[in-house]
């Protein structure tokens, strides 16, 4: 089967942004991380913020395809190879995050030789290498129908898949320097979102499979995950609810900034969209069996879903950014491009600001075409040729 001359318009398309985001990211390495909107007080920006979103992408695949193996469910057993592309590349993605984010790529070595058992990023290292590993091995063994192997692994990959999650989330909850970020419940918070996410994506990715002839999953199935995907996002509004309200209720002074930043300051419309967009509108709209039937209100549903997760990044990372840890004048050093530049009080910052930089949008970008670009093309080899 053939792409038609749209589908290569389009890879072409996406073939030509990552070409110009490899290019963004040579620039970068020339310049240093000066070039992005990062600096002292906000030293984690948009290439942090899209790790944590596709890893939880990566999880929430391969969660739906191990569960089908694990728990015997036959339908879903259907799905398993789109779901493990899926994850595989979203994974990819998320380390390739990582790797830019490192300003120099030739620190990667540092990652290896001076690795820090104590420090929950050496554990995401660990665990996110395992779990590519994990898909890598779910792909071959899926491709040549080895059922019993695929059976062994899901028993692996299940719990792993809830693991990687689980430490990215751990990389927050248990710094205190930041009180947005350490909570008890981070972790179940984190799978949560994965599960609805990776879900959505999913079926974002049938509902294109079936549109270009690649895969079809059937009407039945289609719905049955819809149905599944509203249960994941009552879920994950239930934990979201239960960490603000134990959050926010004692009312203290550092809790009380915090939710007004949150519901009125700069990130609020990330929040607002997120319980909104993200949450009530796709619930709703996937709560009618009529609904889910629907393949455009169910994509249309999948796809708030996701950029309300991508925007719970948003603001569980910029919000505690935005509460210096340190008071009076005159603060810390920006440390930004502009400020090794200036003199004088234009040097330091009492709090941290950010806004990416065309250089960090046009990474972004490049690395979300590859995502688009890797997907359709393993979909066409590995699904398509199956069932052609």
């Amino acid at each position: 089967m053939q792409f038609s001359s749209k589908a290569k318009a389009g890879l072409g398309i996406l073939l030509a942004v990552m070409v110009v985001g490899f290019c963004a990211y040579v620039y970068q390495l020339m310049g240093g991380l000066g070039v992005t909107g990062m600096s002292n007080g906000v030293s984690w920006g948009l290439y942090i913020t899209c790790f944590m979103f596709f890893v939880g992408l990566s999880a929430g695949g391969l969660i739906v395809a191990s569960s089908a193996h694990v728990f015997h469910i036959e339908s879903f057993k259907k799905v398993s190879m789109p779901a493990v592309i899926t994850s595989t590349v979203c994974i990819l993605c998320a380390g390739a995050f990582i790797l830019i984010d490192l300003g120099g790529i030739q620190r990667i070595w540092n990652m290896f030789v001076s690795l820090n058992f104590t420090s929950p990023l050496a554990w995401d290292m660990c665990v996110i290498t395992t779990y590519l590993v994990i898909n890598i091995l779910d792909i071959v063994w899926l491709r040549k129908g080895d059922e019993r192997k695929v059976q062994i692994l899901s028993y692996v990959a299940l719990p792993v898949a809830i693991l990687v999650h689980s430490v990215t989330a751990w990389i927050f909850g248990l710094e205190i320097a930041k009180e947005g970020w350490y909570s008890a419940i981070m972790a179940p918070i984190f799978v949560a979102s994965a599960m609805d996410s990776g879900l959505a994506l999913l079926m974002c990715v049938l509902a294109a499979s079936k549109k270009v002839g690649i895969f079809d999953a059937g009407e039945k199935l289609f719905a049955d995950l819809a149905r599944l995907l509203a249960t994941f996002i009552a879920v994950d509004a239930f934990f979201i609810g239960c960490e603000l309200l134990t959050v926010f209720y004692p009312g203290t002074e550092g809790a009380t900034e915090l939710l007004g930043i949150m519901t009125s300051g700069a990130t609020a419309p990330f929040f607002w969209f997120e319980i909104i967009g993200g949450l009530l509108i796709p619930f709703l709209l996937l709560a009618s069996a009529k609904r889910r039937k629907n393949t455009v209100l169910v994509v249309l549903a999948s796809a708030l879903v996701m950029f309300g997760v991508f925007c719970k990044r948003v603001w569980l990372l910029f919000t505690s950014f935005a509460m210096t840890n340190m008071y009076g004048a005159p603060g810390i050093s920006s440390g930004s491009t502009i400020a090794r530049n200036s003199t004088g009080a234009d040097m330091w910052s009492l709090a941290g600001s950010y806004m990416p930089t065309i250089v960090e949008a046009l990474i972004v970008a490049a690395v979300v075409s590859f995502c688009v670009f890797a997907i359709a093309l393993l979909s066409k080899k590995l699904v398509g040729h199956k069932n052609a």
